[in-house]
This record gives structure tokens, C-alpha cells and sequence, in this order.
């Protein structure tokens, strides 16, 4: 198919093939001329055509497809955590905590339904005083300031808009979460993978980000999502070293799991970073459904915030921040906390040890989900584990690149009973071509 595209500046271009993909006259998986050819054919600089093909991207009409060029977007929804609806398959993908070990909140709602008129302070100083305890640990930094956001997607994507402008640059580790890789493309910015190994983001990786230019660097220091690393104390330090040389770069430490984690926290904010901020959801111990995630961070970039929740505005609700105030200092509650930690720690673990019997060895990580490499392609597992019942998640929509190296699923099996996590395991193995048999023991056969 060959296109003639109209134009001389980056932005002519982008409108004359917008126009186009949005009459339909370009449908999803065209393949747009290579940047070489446009330029040479309308006589202007490569760099235009890029900008041009740039601005198709952010508007999400184009993806950049590496060797593979650019393509018009097929304009379906972007992959998010949660259950698949209308399905009659077993969901092992959802990404979701335990309903029977989030806790009750109605005694602590009870307690929390004092009115907040406007002008009134925007944090509730119970929960700004116990959340100052709780977010200081490991970090170098005295003057950190307490920010309240309707969860950990609200905060990163606040604290971008106050410090990044559109098609700024945000290193994000590879493969990402869905939520942190969705907040920066439909904010306008610009993407860089950084590449995470067993112990995380990896140091070679970020610098590279940080030479081509990233203002800001989101990193998650344990229970990484998808893949369930967390830093060492080692990698730790050397990212911070690499971090030190760019001390107004913002970085956003995303401590989902916090309270439910089973790994140590080393940050990677060092003493000589000026713009931070730790994120600290309620989510995953409390459910998604409380909706607040709490901030710590340097004073000039938590007023930055400040200026973007003010009364009158979108602060969040004082019933909210009470409600979990209530929840969070009651003992009763925080060991109930404590128990689903060690629950889903230990369903990780048992699962990851049967896939690992059945021969397609797993490492259990920490979070709520499991990371799975497979020896085939994981369409071809997930298709196969449809027709036994199970309805899994590929691993691809979570990459950043192009072309993953290597193929993955990520399952949600905590709610397993012995009797499923052997059949999923066995199913699953069977799938990936590893397990022969009809047998049930996870025996492999030669």
C-alpha cells in the first residue's frame, strides 16, 4: 500500500496522517513509511518526520515498533489489572488481593464521619503524623513533607505533570506495571525501558536511561510487578551511585506492597537527590477499592502537589484518610495484615515449587503474583490452558520493547487450593510441552 503523506513541519504531517487514520483510510496494522523515505520524498529533515511520527505516538494513534517500523494502532483498550469479565474460565490472572483477607472497614467508618468543610486542612493530621513514622525509614532525607492521593497511579501521575513537560522522557523498568506504563504514554511522555533482572532494575540499564535524557526514573524497590524481584542491598547502592550524578532527575520510588512484603526495603533515593518522592498505596492490605496512597517527598516537589489538591479541588475525602488511619493503628488489623503476608508468600511459593517439580523451574519472588518463563510461546500455553478451564495473562503487554526476550505469564494463584494448584500445575506444565502423562504426581516422563 503505498501512502503519499502532506506536509513540511512535523506538525502538518501528524495532522495529515491523523485526518487520515481517523477517516479510517489508514486502518489498524498499516505499516507507515520508514522516516528515511518520508523525509526524502517531502524534502525536509529526518528529524521532522520523527517528531511528526513522535506526535502520532503520544496521541496513541501509532506505535513504534522497532525493526518492525511504525504502525497504526489498533485502538482497543489498554491492558489493566482486574478480573476478565463475562468469563466462565478460571481467572488466575486478575492481579488482585485477597477479598476475605482485606478488613472489615465498617467499625473504623464508624468512627470517621466527622465533617470537613472547605479551607480545612487537605490531610488529616492523625494520618499525616503516623504516615511521616511510617515513610521515613531508609531514607537520608529530614525534610520530607506527607502528600495524600487517590492511589499510587494519582500520585505518579501528579507528580509528573508538576515536573515533566509532554514528550519528556521517563525510564520505567522493563517489563513494567501496567498502571505506571499506562499513566506516562497517556501523559504524553516518552517511554525509556530499563531492563530488570533478578534483583531488580538493573544499574547498567538506568544509565543508559539517564545518559539519553530521562527526567524522571519510577522504580520499585521490592515485589517489582510483574516479575516479583526486589532490590538487593547491592543494587541498591549501585543505583544509587548512578542516581547521584543526576541529582534533579525526580525519582519515584513505588513501594506498593509496604506492608504485605516479605523482602527488606533497600531505596534507591540517596542523600544527594533533590527531587523524590516514595509512594505507598493502601491497595493491596486494604483493598483497591480505599483508593489513597500516601507521599512522602522533598518539600519543593511536595508543594508542587499541594498546589494540584487544595480545598475546593480534588482532595481526598477525610472519611477516607480516617477510615485507614482507624484500620492501620489497630492492632487487631495489622495482624490480620501480617497473616495474609505470610499467606500469599507461602500459595507463591507452593506453586512456584510444583511448576519447578513439573520441570519449568520458577522463582516465587514477593508480591501477589508469580512470573513464569516459558520454553514455547505463551500464546500457545494460554490457548491450550483455555481449553482446560484456566484463563491466565501473557506476559507481553507488560514489556516495554518491542521484542521481549523470552515468553512469560504472569498468574495470580494465592486463592489455589491444593487440589487446583496441583491441577494448574499439571495443566500448565502439560501446556508448555514439559509434563506427559495423565498422572497427577508431577511426574516427567522421558
Amino acid at each position: 500500500m503505498t501512502i503519499d503523506i502532506a506536509g513540511r513541519s512535523a506538525s502538518a504531517i501528524a495532522a495529515d496522517l491523523r485526518e487520515r487514520i481517523e477517516r479510517g483510510e489508514l486502518p489498524p496494522g498499516t505499516l507507515l513509511p520508514s522516516v528515511r523515505a518520508v523525509a526524502a520524498d517531502l524534502g525536509v529533515n529526518r528529524n521532522t518526520v520523527v517528531a511528526a511520527y513522535r506526535q502520532l505516538a503520544q496521541a496513541g494513534l501509532v506505535e513504534a515498533r522497532g525493526r518492525s517500523g511504525t504502525r497504526v494502532a489498533d485502538r482497543t483498550a489498554v491492558a489493566q489489572e482486574g478480573y476478565a469479565p463475562d468469563t466462565v474460565l478460571r481467572d488466575v490472572g486478575t492481579g488482585n488481593p485477597d477479598p476475605a483477607l482485606i478488613p472489615d472497614p465498617t467499625a473504623a467508618l464508624a468512627r470517621s464521619a466527622r465533617p470537613v468543610l472547605y479551607g480545612e486542612p487537605v490531610i488529616d493530621p492523625g494520618l499525616e503524623a503516623w504516615a511521616r513514622g511510617w515513610m521515613s525509614d531508609h531514607l537520608p532525607h529530614d525534610d520530607l513533607l506527607i502528600t495524600v492521593t487517590s492511589g499510587a497511579s494519582d500520585a505518579i501521575e501528579r507528580l509528573l505533570a508538576q515536573a515533566l513537560q509532554r514528550d519528556d522522557a521517563v525510564a520505567l523498568e522493563d517489563p513494567c506495571f501496567l498502571s505506571a506504563l499506562h499513566t506516562v504514554r497517556t501523559g504524553g511522555y516518552r517511554a525509556v525501558p530499563v531492563a530488570v533482572d533478578a534483583e531488580g532494575m538493573t544499574v547498567d540499564g538506568l544509565r543508559a536511561a539517564l545518559k539519553a535524557g530521562v527526567r524522571a526514573v519510577i522504580c520499585t524497590p521490592r515485589a517489582h510487578n510483574p516479575t516479583g524481584a526486589s532490590l538487593s542491598a547491592e543494587r541498591a547502592a549501585a543505583l544509587r551511585d548512578v542516581l547521584a550524578e543526576y541529582p534533579y532527575v525526580l525519582v519515584i520510588e513505588d513501594d506498593h506492597f509496604s506492608l504485605l512484603s516479605r523482602a527488606p526495603l533497600h531505596s534507591v533515593i540517596g542523600p544527594a537527590q533533590r527531587r523524590w518522592a516514595r509512594i505507598r498505596s493502601m491497595s493491596k492490605f486494604l483493598g483497591p477499592d480505599t483508593c489513597l496512597a500516601v507521599t512522602a517527598s522533598d518539600p519543593d516537589t511536595a508543594d508542587g502537589l499541594a498546589l494540584r489538591l487544595t480545598p475546593g479541588t480534588t482532595w481526598v475525602s477525610h472519611i477516607l484518610q480516617r477510615m485507614t488511619l482507624a484500620l492501620v493503628t489497630d492492632d487487631a488489623v495489622r495482624v490480620g495484615i501480617e497473616a495474609a503476608a505470610e499467606h500469599y508468600a507461602a500459595r507463591n511459593a507452593a506453586f512456584a515449587a510444583a511448576l519447578t517439580e513439573r520441570g519449568l523451574p520458577v522463582s516465587p519472588g514477593d508480591g501477589l503474583n508469580l512470573w513464569v518463563p516459558l520454553p514455547v510461546p505463551a500464546a500457545v500455553v494460554r490457548e491450550e490452558l483455555m481449553r482446560r478451564g484456566w484463563l491466565v495473562r501473557e506476559g507481553d503487554p507488560f514489556f516495554l520493547s518491542p521484542d521481549p526476550a523470552g515468553a512469560f505469564l504472569r498468574l495470580t494463584v494465592h486463592d489455589l487450593d491444593a487440589t487446583s494448584t496441583e491441577a494448574l500445575a499439571d495443566d500448565l506444565a502439560r501446556a508448555a510441552g514439559v509434563l506427559r502423562g495423565s498422572g497427577r504426581s508431577g511426574r516427567i516422563d522421558a
